[in-house]
């Protein structure tokens, strides 16, 4: 099933351009302060949309679409991986994607964007695997 990634790679393509702009911009900067905002923000869009996609994709292989909305978002990327879809290491990297998304919903400090940032450039290149992976298409 071919998955449409239209709105998960325009989502993409915003985070690359404000990571970029944040790492031009000083630190202590409104800019700065902006830029990471959009970062952080659009990593958390991101990691749903991906969520919500994968289930899409996984439907093929359950018996119904209720199995698979029962599945916690973990388990969607573990079965991502259990199919192919997703690398075992990719599946654990998104993993852990997820636990520091669940700390920036709670938390919107300073540290934990600082935590959240050094995650971005293997986030991106995550995002745009699975971009891939999605938009052509897999076999059941």
């Amino acid at each position: 099933m071919v998955i449409d990634t239209q709105f998960l790679d325009r989502c993409n393509q915003t985070l690359l351009e404000a990571y970029k702009k944040l790492l031009q911009s000083e630190e202590n900067s409104i800019q700065y302060d902006l830029y990471r905002s959009a970062v952080i923000k659009e990593f958390e869009v991101i990691l749903e949309q991906s969520g919500k996609l994968l289930k899409k994709a996984l439907a093929d292989y359950f018996h119904s679409k209720k199995a698979v909305d029962r599945l916690t978002f973990k388990d969607v990327f573990r079965h991502a991986g259990n199919h192919g879809l997703l690398s075992l290491d990719a599946v654990e990297r998104w993993l852990v994607y997820r636990d520091n998304r669940n700390l920036t919903a709670h938390d919107c400090g300073f540290d934990l964007a600082e935590k959240t940032l050094p995650l971005m450039p293997g986030f991106i290149k995550d995002v745009e695997q699975l971009i891939k992976v999605l938009g052509k298409g897999h076999d059941t």
